[in-house]
């Protein structure tokens, strides 16, 4: 009789040596990134990653090189040596991020606007009612950053739904995650210029109910470009992380 292999119940999944995934790695390696649980300016440090995702090494090394291409993963130099790092979260780097992915979902936005009337109605509802919840954050300011980041992520996804083809859409998911970086982390000190967020959000709502392309796309570029503007601030006050 032929025995069942069974994994162990401590070990929530066997190190797999031919199961397990570039795409695994490099999506779990980009979420420890995002989520800041590989701080920005961090050591990578191969064997140590393997070890704590429960992976072989050879799809964590493709994972690293991956990323450093997408940008999450930069290599370090010194006089004697180099090494991976986490990228630095710096205010360069979110002015350049938060650029493209304004002009990316300005281009969805017109893809929402040129909708017919009642498509364009029913979005604009759904847009409008993650609007009134940040606006009533952006008054008791009692929420966890997390819910706003949330509805803000939720109202944009929209625009890329509903506007966007399968190249953009690509395009954004590339670059999303890293501006989520700075969301994350600096989101409880920018809640007290929320309400400035929910205005451009208001008038990014009424160019689609108007089927405006113009006016959406230039108030979906200002929320974000706005958006670095006082991210920026922050990190003048807080100082950028993992720089040297």
């Amino acid at each position: 009789m032929k025995r069942k292999l069974t994994l162990s119940a401590a070990s929530p999944r066997a190190k797999a040596e031919h199961g397990t995934s570039l795409l695994t790695a490099f999506r779990e390696i980009r979420e420890l990134i995002v989520h800041g649980r590989l701080s920005p300016g961090t050591w990578i440090l191969e064997a140590e990653l393997a070890e704590r995702l429960n992976m072989s090494r050879t799809p964590v090394r493709g994972a690293i090189h991956w990323l450093q291409r997408e940008g999450y993963i930069l290599e370090h130099r010194n006089a004697k040596k180099s090494r991976m790092i986490v990228a630095p979260l710096t205010n360069e780097d979110a002015n350049e991020l938060y650029i493209i992915i304004g002009r990316l979902e300005g281009i969805a936005g017109r893809g929402v606007a040129a909708l017919p009337a009642a498509d364009r109605k029913d979005i604009c509802s759904q847009l409008q009612k993650l609007n009134d919840r940040l606006e009533v954050i952006s008054k008791d300011r009692d929420a966890p950053p997390g819910e706003i980041f949330e509805n803000d992520r939720a109202f944009h996804r929209l625009i890329i739904k509903y506007g966007a083809g399968a190249r953009l859409t690509t395009l954004h998911k590339a670059i999303e995650p890293q501006t989520e970086r700075y969301w994350r982390l600096y989101a409880s000190s920018i809640i007290k210029d929320l309400h400035l967020s929910v205005a451009e959000h208001d008038e990014v709502i009424r160019g689609i109910h108007a089927g405006d392309p113009d006016r959406v796309e230039t108030g979906l570029q200002t929320n974000w470009l706005k958006g670095a503007e006082r991210l920026g601030h922050v990190i003048e006050i807080f100082g950028e992380r993992g720089s040297w």
